[in-house]
């Protein structure tokens, strides 16, 4: 069986902003089970990411991981946290994800 690395990079992505997110309800790590609950979840994050990095392009898979992953913590601590975010902020995020896209459409996967 095969894994798609495409699966494994959202894999990546999706830990990173929970472990993201988790370390910033941790407040400054007073809160240590948030803390310990991001730390693991950004390990698990690196391996997917390694893994996906198998087969895509390290800058592609890396430009991926982080931009989307930009977008989204931005988008959860709009909404989740309260944190401000101005329509430049916003449309610079969405020049980020569109550059996200766009590597991702224009890459041959490795076999």
């Amino acid at each position: 069986m095969t894994i798609n690395p495409w699966a494994m990079l959202l894999g990546a992505i999706a830990l990173e902003v929970a472990s993201t997110s988790l370390l910033n309800a941790s407040q400054g790590m007073t809160r240590w089970g948030y803390g310990v609950a991001a730390m693991a979840g950004y390990g698990m994050c690196f391996w997917l990411l390694a893994f996906a990095m198998t087969r895509i392009p390290m800058g592609v898979a890396y430009a991926v991981w982080s931009g989307v992953g930009i977008v989204a913590i931005a988008a959860i601590g709009w909404i989740v946290f309260r944190q401000s975010l101005t329509l430049a902020q916003a449309g610079f995020m969405a020049l980020i994800l569109i550059g996200a896209i766009g590597l991702n459409l224009t890459v041959r996967v490795a076999a």
